[in-house]
């Protein structure tokens, strides 16, 4: 992993790797979502209301996951300050923080007609719309960081204090009261029948894989305009020497 460190062998690597991961995604995404919203039979309770569930389990999931990409990288560069660990917590920003919203607003849905209220301030939600404003507020202290040429080091620490919220998030229906309802996968075992766990878990699959590729993707982009801006300054330093 060390050697992926170095933005030539990243590059190489991320070449092949990002439209490998972005039409695998595409089409195991829009397979599962067709799936789900046309062959999957409406639920006893909610009824067609249950669709929702193929674009909000995952959204949640990578909302959470985005965050833990942000403090695994964090870690890496404080700890052994791989050139690209800091790129990489901030590609991670961006998209996490838009499917921590679509979670919260596909939820919001999903509530009215299951619970009687677009929005409830129980554990669960109230532990989301936290870490869609730490999302926000990590995205505004990194480019503070990169506009003003403070250290990295600031939002890395920010990014692992941040990772605190996740565990709260996983078991804040434990915890409290929640009108959310518990977890129906757990470790090893579902309560959730067939018909709606194997296009769920499809659907999962493929939003990790857009994930993944838009990650790599804002990678290259940040590492493009870095090294585009180390260029422009010694090209100023020289001009000045010169």
């Amino acid at each position: 992993m060390h050697g992926f460190a170095n933005p030539r062998k990243f590059l190489m690597l991320a070449g092949w790797l990002t439209p490998l991961l972005l039409v695998s995604g595409l089409v195991v995404t829009a397979a599962s979502l067709a799936w789900g919203v046309f062959a999957v039979p409406p639920d006893r309770l909610m009824g067609d209301t249950v669709r929702i569930l193929f674009i909000h389990v995952p959204s949640a999931w990578l909302g959470m996951g985005g965050w833990v990409g942000i403090a695994i990288s964090s870690a890496a560069f404080l700890v052994w300050k791989h050139p690209l660990a800091a790129l990489a917590a901030r590609a991670c920003a961006v998209p996490g923080a838009v499917f921590a919203g679509v979670c919260l607003a596909t939820g919001s849905i999903w509530g009215r007609p299951t619970w009687g209220t677009w929005w409830e301030w129980d554990g669960r939600l109230t532990s989301m719309l936290v870490l869609f404003f730490l999302y926000m507020g990590y995205i505004a202290l990194s480019q503070a960081v990169e506009r003003e040429g403070a250290s990295s080091r600031i939002p890395a620490i920010f990014g692992m204090i941040g990772a605190i919220n996740i565990p709260i998030i996983n078991r804040s229906v434990e915890w409290w009261d929640s009108l959310h309802q518990p977890a129906s996968i757990t470790v090893g075992q579902s309560s959730m029948d067939a018909a709606y766990l194997i296009p769920l878990l499809a659907a999962v699959l493929g939003f990790t894989l857009l994930f993944a590729a838009i990650v790599l993707m804002r990678m290259r982009a940040l590492l493009a305009d870095a090294q585009a801006e180390a260029r422009l300054r010694r090209k100023a330093l020289g001009d000045a020497h010169a």
